[in-house]
């Protein structure tokens, strides 16, 4: 006899091993339904843009076109690479990137140390005004940027560009790397001042390498930003060979018609450099956003 039947006065029967309940096979199944669902809204407009770009014109322009063509072609792609600057326009934006980004990242970390280790006069304030600059809409501060940017002759200048970006990164970079800043333990600095380490080296030995995966995540901020920006690069660059990939596949838009093939082709090959960025850097990024979420 069983403890369950003498405790109740009748048999119970044993549950069955490696059975889950219904209830949590059916919480599953919901759970599966809704991020399979979740990942078609997601991936969709990008199945759509790929299907597109390999669609011939003549079929785009017919009426009653379907997402999926009768035919795939290669030609928007080849027409985009041969007969239009869009590989002046990737290399505009993967130069703006590579001086926005570093900038960006040199600038923030060393504030947010400043900020997390340092006490000085006036450092609540610099925490406020970090916080209050994001609240300000780009289009207010076109006009007084412009005027900066042709009195220093970086009007028209992927220099000039990069800056800007850098302006608009840094605060949200700074305040992300200053809670990653805020939890590495101060024990590690006091043993290295008592090991005789100096300011500099406790910093760039100790600090630096934690503060690593934070770097990651702020710099991948940082070039996202700088790859998408739109209302500044149409501003500020005037010609071909200051002109961004944004403001590129925005001339695919035309006053009559609408180049539909090389719009969703530049969309994928822009796409592109983004992925390649985010797999080599996802564990990295995976890391510090773990450990961001359990500071303190």
């Amino acid at each position: 006899m069983t403890t369950s039947t003498i405790v109740t006065g009748r048999p119970v029967a044993p549950r069955r091993a490696g059975r889950a309940p219904i209830g949590l096979v059916a919480s599953r199944t919901g759970l599966g339904i809704a991020l399979i669902g979740i990942l078609c809204l997601v991936l969709g407009p990008y199945v759509v843009m790929a299907f597109t770009s390999l669609t011939p014109r003549s079929e785009l322009t017919a009426a009653g076109a379907s997402i999926i063509p009768d035919e795939f072609t290669l030609d928007a792609y080849r027409e985009l690479l041969t007969t239009t600057p869009f590989l002046t326009y990737l290399a505009n934006s993967l130069t703006v990137a590579a001086i926005a980004v570093p900038l960006t990242l040199l600038i923030a970390t060393g504030a947010a140390i400043a900020l997390s280790r340092f006490d000085f006069a006036g450092k609540r304030g610099v925490m406020t005004g970090l916080l209050v600059a994001q609240m300000f809409p780009a289009v207010l501060l076109v006009i007084s940027l412009q005027g900066q940017l042709r009195a220093f002759g970086l009007l028209d200048s992927k220099i000039g560009l990069a800056l800007v970006h850098v302006a608009f990164a840094t605060p949200f970079a700074t305040w992300l790397l200053k809670g990653f800043a805020d939890s590495i333990p101060r024990e590690l600095e006091e043993a290295g001042a008592i090991d005789g380490a100096s300011t500099s080296q406790i910093v760039r030995l100790l600090i630096l390498p934690l503060l690593l995966p934070g770097m990651v995540a702020a710099g991948t901020y940082s070039f996202i930003l700088t790859w998408n920006e739109f209302l500044y690069a149409l501003t500020f660059t005037a010609s071909t060979s200051t002109r961004t990939l944004p403001i590129g596949l925005h001339l695919f838009i035309g006053e009559y018609q609408i180049r539909w093939d090389l719009l969703t082709a530049g969309g994928v090959l822009s796409v592109l450099p983004v992925i390649v960025g985010f797999l080599i850097v996802q564990k990295r990024l995976v890391a510090g956003l773990a450990a961001g979420s359990v500071k303190g």
